[in-house]
């Protein structure tokens, strides 16, 4: 048995006891063969909430930070984020968004799942912020379609992204996945910055039609940064 399936039979339950997620649209998800999953991002237990309501694995990039502590603390951190799917790289460092990039592109080439956030970050205020061009260079490179998804509701459970999740009553979260966008006529284009910039965007929009956020069109890490 598989880390990942142990940790959804352990936390699959409870999920659906204290937050009943309903989940719109998965069947959308091809059964087999490389996928981009790509959503917004509004808190921290978004990448915990996702892989728990998929039928297949899904990985992600993750801080490096969260697998490297020696304590046992560290250690079961090491463990639960390794086996909800998050691959940790150093995206601090001056090449940490290539390293980001070619792992991304390493998972789809396996014919697995690959979520992937392009805002860059957690929504500073709730809203859906401009999407950085990752995401068209992995489905330009990879040929993988591009299921845009929402998750609503997650920041209610967990305002900020810190501290435990919240339950009760109006913290109900709802996962909701689109259509799958396929690229493929811009085959051999992955370097024309006209064409990264109009798939993102499309991927976006596809975003906010499914999560109905109001839209930014500024990074979010200019935002933060101010």
């Amino acid at each position: 048995m598989s880390r990942f399936v142990l940790l959804k039979m352990l936390l699959g339950p409870l999920l659906k006891l204290f937050f009943r997620p309903c989940v719109e649209g998965i069947e959308r998800i091809p059964d087999r063969g490389p996928v981009i999953l790509a959503g917004n991002h509004l808190t921290f237990i978004d990448s915990i909430i996702l892989p728990l309501v998929m039928e297949r694995q899904v990985f992600f990039i993750g801080k490096d930070e969260y697998v490297t502590g020696r304590s046992l603390k560290g250690r079961l951190m090491a463990w639960f984020f390794t086996a909800v799917g998050m691959i940790p790289v150093d995206r601090d460092g001056g090449h940490g968004g290539v390293a980001a990039l070619m792992t991304g592109r390493r998972v789809l080439e396996e014919g697995k799942v690959f979520g992937i956030y392009p805002e860059g970050t957690r929504s500073p205020d709730g809203r859906l912020y401009r999407g950085r061009t990752g995401i068209a260079r992995l489905t330009l490179m990879t040929g993988a379609p591009v299921v845009p998804f929402a998750m609503i509701g997650t920041d209610r459970v967990q305002p900020g992204g810190r501290g435990l999740p919240r339950v009760g009553r109006g913290r109900r979260i709802t996962v909701r996945f689109g259509s799958p966008l396929d690229f493929t006529r811009y085959e051999g284009m992955d370097r024309d910055r006209y064409v990264l910039r109009a798939v993102t965007d499309e991927v976006m929009t596809e975003v906010m039609r499914l999560s109905g956020q109001e839209y930014v069109d500024m990074y979010a890490t200019k935002v933060k940064a101010a």
